[in-house]
């Protein structure tokens, strides 16, 4: 079935990089009474975590962002895919019959308020999922203990420091399914999760061929993703990066859209089985070679003092009077990679580069 257009259901007053609560309520109230809004608990600060649920179907699948307050892409995502549920037209409906879909869209609303990863009393929600040491952790808990999904989509952004295995491609979507023990074997949820993702891959290659990597999978048990794939249930991770010159995140907010309905879509028809393991792990893994700037040939600049011929410059996301702003700094490698590559390069014997170093203030950093 081809795609319904985007631009007849993107919520266009839900934009940027900074979302909270307070620019999503008033979308919510639009949602039609097919939709149930629930408040499911509240944060440190007493804020309501909401949930939405859509659909009356068997096949139930659990969603939430902004876990980590400042990665708001997916909650973007989110919207939009509520959007798209409004329609009236027989997908909807083939989706409202077969699956019932919930959805957190700010798990972790004081973190979203502040811009941070973590939440009010500086956890890491993500890395409290033995621990259960804050209540945003309880309200998922709670949320995924009585509504027992059948699938778990684990919604986030990933830094701008990610490119595609060995090339010079950027990870604009990546995906994982989480491991379940430390050995990283496969069990039948893990399968599933392997499948999905495959079928997801197989949508977005057709957008952004080369653009898509695999994360980590390292396995860490207080992850929420590890914990649930523990547990059985078919869990996914959706990281969502960088699309050269997009630092707002709305080219990658559409494959995240797409990336979700796809996977409802094969929930919905059953189709699961057409997609395999192999699919999935022909994804490349992630690599960590990008930086924000690039630049080359530093040392022609006058009165420089540095002898490297290229200097990496990361930005850092900086919230200031309700908008994010993007501040340049020196970056260092955990790891010196064997090819560096720059979302912009610069070159300091380009008049032109030179000058746009100077309007962007980037010369103090070569000193």
């Amino acid at each position: 079935m081809k795609d319904l257009d985007y631009n007849k259901i993107m919520v266009p007053t839900i934009s940027r990089r900074y979302i909270n609560y307070d620019h999503i309520n008033e979308f919510l109230k639009t949602l039609p009474t097919s939709f149930k809004i629930e408040v499911v608990g509240e944060s440190v600060r007493k804020e309501s975590i909401k949930s939405i649920t859509f659909g009356s179907g068997p096949n139930k699948v659990l969603m939430w962002s902004q876990m980590h307050g400042n990665e708001s892409t997916t909650t973007k995502a989110v919207v939009d895919l509520l959007s798209y549920l409004k329609q009236d037209i027989a997908e909807v409906l083939e989706i409202s019959k077969s699956c019932t879909l919930k959805i957190i869209p700010i798990l972790s609303p004081d973190g979203a308020r502040d811009y941070t990863r973590v939440n009010a009393n500086g956890i890491d929600l993500n890395r409290d999922a033995q621990d259960l040491s804050q209540p945003e952790s309880h309200v998922l808990k709670a949320v995924y203990d009585e509504f027992k999904p059948d699938y778990c989509f684990n919604l986030h952004d990933q830094r701008t420091i990610f490119n595609v295995g060995d090339t010079s491609k950027p990870a604009t979507v990546s995906f994982l399914a989480p491991a379940f023990d430390q050995d990283r074997n496969n069990s039948p949820s893990r399968i599933l999760s392997m499948q999905l993702i495959a079928a997801m891959n197989d949508k977005l290659q057709k957008e952004i061929p080369g653009q898509v990597g695999r994360y980590d999978d390292g396995f860490n048990a207080n992850c929420v993703g590890d914990a649930f794939q523990m547990r059985e249930t078919p869990t996914i991770l959706f990281e969502s990066g960088h699309y050269p010159g997009d630092y707002d995140r709305d080219k990658t907010r559409v494959l995240i859209y797409k990336a979700i309905l796809k996977g409802i879509q094969v929930i919905s028809k059953g189709t699961i089985s057409d997609y395999t393991v192999e699919q999935y792990l022909s994804i490349p893994e992630n690599g960590k070679q990008f930086v924000d700037i690039l630049v080359v040939n530093p040392n022609y600049i006058e009165n420089s003092i540095t002898k490297t011929e290229i200097v990496p410059i990361q930005y850092r996301e900086a919230l200031t009077e309700g908008e994010i702003v993007f501040k340049p700094q020196l970056h260092h490698f955990d790891k010196m990679p064997k090819a560096i590559f720059g979302h912009k390069t610069l070159n300091c014997n380009d008049e032109n580069d030179i000058l746009w170093l100077k309007e962007k203030d980037l010369l103090q950093l070569l000193s």
